[in-house]
């Protein structure tokens, strides 16, 4: 959303504290990660409206976008208490319930989301992704699990991770020089890595970092935010260019973002 909108809505808003402007103004402001103000924003609203189901889920993502996802899970059951079929609430208890690592239960809101959503292609992937990981019983028609958002990009496996700001494995895998998997102990140490980098950004007055390329040793890397709660890691070897691994890097967080968005 362009600023010139921004302002015309919170000058809207201003004029006429009860109008509903507050939704698309709230929406806006998450989307340019103005996350404090979007929250304000939203929580007003939704005072003024506390039976409205979409100004608490319009809440919830921007909790969520906050990384407060003990916030985000409560603002969106009372959107179920509210709508009972509201399918972005199922969507969004079962982002919260896959990055906690419930995946019993982030599978049965997913569930009732597909249900709700049946034609929904990117909601069948993930659902299908999380049924693979929970052993559940694959239902006819449903995209193939092996539909990783980060290994559906490129033909080498193993070589990318998605994480959540807390260090908790999303998607994506990496492999030691003896083929065993590395991902869930790399994706802990990303955490500290994490912290160092906005700490730096912080210091220098950078603001909020968004890249970090490595070049040296045996491989490459690109360390990349698809959103303000999650990080991206993509390695090859040395034999293919930095800038070769960067296009990668801008590839692979495009669908993290989107796989992501999916399901909230």
């Amino acid at each position: 959303m362009i600023p010139e909108t921004i302002q015309a809505l919170t000058a809207q808003l201003a004029r006429d504290p009860g109008s509903l402007v507050f939704l698309p103004l709230a929406e806006g402001l998450r989307r340019r990660g103005q996350l404090e103000s979007a929250l304000t924003v939203a929580a007003a609203g939704a005072a003024r409206y506390p039976e409205m189901a979409g100004a608490w889920d319009l809440i919830a993502r921007i909790q969520s976008d906050r990384g407060e996802g003990d916030l985000a899970f409560d603002a969106w059951t009372t959107v179920l208490r509210l709508d009972a079929d509201h399918i972005g609430a199922h969507k969004g208890l079962g982002f919260l319930c896959f990055r906690a690592g419930d995946h019993s239960r982030s599978l049965r809101y997913l569930q009732r989301a597909a249900e709700l959503a049946p034609d929904d292609q990117a909601l069948k992937s993930t659902l299908a992704r999380v049924r693979e990981i929970t052993g559940a019983r694959p239902v006819p028609g449903y995209a193939s699990p092996a539909t990783d958002p980060l290994r559906a990009m490129d033909s080498e496996p193993d070589q990318a991770l998605l994480v959540d700001r807390q260090g908790r494995l999303l998607a994506g895998d990496l492999r030691d020089a003896e083929g065993r998997s590395a991902g869930e102990a790399v994706a802990a140490a990303l955490t500290g890595v994490t912290r160092e980098a906005e700490r730096a950004a912080r210091l220098l007055g950078l603001g909020s970092w968004r890249r970090i390329s490595l070049e040296g040793g045996p491989a490459h890397f690109e360390l990349r935010t698809p959103t303000i709660d999650s990080v991206l890691l993509l390695t090859r070897g040395r034999h293919v260019p930095a800038g070769r691994l960067g296009m990668l890097a801008d590839r692979a967080t495009a669908a993290a973002r989107r796989w992501l968005e999916e399901l909230r």
